[in-house]
């Protein structure tokens, strides 16, 4: 355990090492991909509950849908970032993850938008829900969707840690950038989903087995999808990140930390301020995921008077 330790702070002394704190305007180029990122969370969180109840599944059995958020959120994360720290890829460490991370956002997209004309092609009946082979792959494109927003959101903040070299100020700057574009992202999804025309914008959205609701949430990702690879490439065009090379042990070989040794290394060295932090932190989320999950879902119900099992 203490070998896991040792491990890991000597991978962060690396990682400060890298070069010099990048200029300001770098750390504001990586810090806007977070707003492509919560573009599509917020509409995910806003828009496709209800949604996923038009294609026939009942409303109590909604929330299993997002299981996948925090799972892949408790596995993801931890395992993109172990790797992502161990990288060698000549294109730099996190790059390649950002990469994978925006294209299987885009695959994810294409799969939640047009899940309804699949699964219609595919032998759905319009007029008689449950629509399975829509649901089917909906699921699909869900978990695909979330697993690509954790891809992405890890070797994010990391390259900006990456960027900041080990300064504190540079860090806190970082780290306020990003969440200053998560609320940019917030906003813009939020906004976007509020607005029940959007698909005249992209008049092809709308099709025989996507009413106007399925068209704008069409249409509100494939703008979330736009900006995404947008910031990502430019990004990644003009931040440059260099290849990085393990520092040999004293035998001559490449220090390499077992993945669950560095975890459990890293539990063990919390203190108890922290893990009341991390207690606190998991009975909040116990109440406010199900508020984020359902809070459209209980306007439309209890505030408007309408039915989630409604078809337009």
């Amino acid at each position: 355990m203490e070998k896991a330790t040792n491990g890991a702070a000597a991978l962060e002394t690396q990682t400060a090492e890298l070069a010099e704190p990048s200029p300001f305007r770098k750390i504001i180029s990586v810090a806007s991909i977070a707003a492509g990122v919560q573009f599509g969370w917020a509409l995910q969180l806003s828009l496709l509950t209800p949604y996923v109840q038009l294609l026939g599944i009942p409303h109590k059995w909604a929330s299993l849908i997002w299981l996948c958020g925090p799972v892949s959120g408790m596995l993801v994360q931890p395992v993109v970032g172990y790797h992502s720290d161990r990288c060698t890829s000549r294109f730099g460490r996190r790059r390649p993850f950002i990469v994978a991370g925006a294209g299987l956002v885009a695959v994810a997209v294409f799969l939640i938008g047009y899940a309804a004309d699949i699964g219609h092609s595919m032998g759905d009946k319009l007029d008689k829900p449950p629509r399975t082979r829509a649901i089917a792959i909906f699921a699909l494109g869900f978990w695909i969707l979330d697993v690509a927003n954790n891809t992405l959101q890890g070797p994010c903040r990391a390259f900006l840690a990456d960027l900041s070299a080990g300064n504190a100020k540079k860090t806190r700057t970082a780290n306020a950038l990003f969440s200053f574009f998560m609320a940019v992202g917030n906003v813009l999804g939020y906004a976007a989903g509020s607005y029940k025309s959007l698909y005249k914008v992209v008049p092809f959205t709308l099709t025989e087995s996507c009413n106007t609701y399925c068209a704008n949430l069409k249409t509100c990702f494939f703008l979330s999808i736009t900006l995404l690879l947008l910031v990502t490439f430019v990004s990644l065009c003009y931040v440059d990140e260099k290849q990085w090379t393990p520092e040999p042990t004293a035998d001559g070989k490449a220090s390499n930390v077992p993945f669950f040794g560095e975890i459990f290394g890293a539990f063990k060295e919390l203190k108890r301020p922290m893990w009341m932090l991390l207690i606190v932190t998991a009975l909040n989320w116990i109440a406010w995921f199900p508020f984020l999950l359902f809070d459209t879902d209980w306007m439309g119900r209890e505030v408007y008077g309408g039915s989630s099992d409604a078809t337009a």
